[in-house]
């Protein structure tokens, strides 16, 4: 009994994240320009070719904040969301 319950619970989490990170798809990001990390890119190479800012500390921090990442390590093929203003 205490194994079905557990199961139960898991599954129930499980499709949580799946329909939160499904509505994060469905409601936010349409139109904006994104690119494709490649191997050897980090977010702070990334930021600092793409930013009219010039200050590419900051560009970073907008394109994780847009992007829901926890750190600035990305990883090849993740594909990031960019912020329309920040583009050259």
């Amino acid at each position: 009994m205490t194994v079905l319950v557990l199961f139960t619970l898991g599954m129930l989490w499980v499709g949580g994240r799946i329909d939160t990170a499904l509505a994060g798809e469905r409601t936010g990001h349409g139109g904006l320009p994104r690119i494709t990390v490649h191997v050897g890119d980090t977010l702070w190479e990334i930021a600092d070719a793409l930013t009219q800012e010039g200050d590419a500390g900051r560009a970073v921090h907008r394109i994780m904040d847009l992007n829901g990442l926890a750190d600035s390590e990305v990883r090849p093929g993740t594909r990031l969301y960019l912020p329309e203003d920040l583009i050259r």
